[in-house]
């Protein structure tokens, strides 16, 4: 089973730029956001599939190994975690450096329109 917590460190060998995050995405990558639901909700990179990080072991059985696998939070570390989680499991797995706010500062475009990149709410 994939364990997300014996990752401490995002390495940067998976982290991809915004740009070329982009051109893997229109080639047809995979991309899951990380991120809680309130995150989601306010603003998200169009065509991800939200999976919140404590759920990704679950659902790494439905998550396909056949395309590169792409992933984002709000600023990447999260979602490097779960790029060196998935890349040790066997994924051609990435982060999103910088997350989704790298990529709003890029003027790349979230959904829906008027999307924002919310800050996570606190824990419960």
């Amino acid at each position: 089973m994939l364990d997300i917590r014996r990752v401490s460190d995002p390495t940067p060998d998976h982290e991809l730029s915004p740009e070329r995050a982009a051109e893997l995405i229109d080639a047809g990558a995979a991309l899951i956001d990380v991120r809680r639901t309130a995150e989601w909700e306010g603003g998200r990179i169009a065509g991800s599939r939200h999976i919140e990080m404590n759920e990704l072991p679950a659902a790494a059985d439905s998550i396909s190994r056949d395309l590169p696998l792409l992933f984002y939070c709000r600023s990447g570390n999260r979602s490097g975690m779960a790029a060196d989680a998935f890349s040790q499991a066997g994924y051609d797995a990435h982060n999103v450096a910088g997350g989704i706010e790298a990529w709003v500062a890029e003027g790349r475009p979230l959904e829906p329109e008027d999307g924002e990149v919310r800050t996570p709410p606190p824990a419960s």
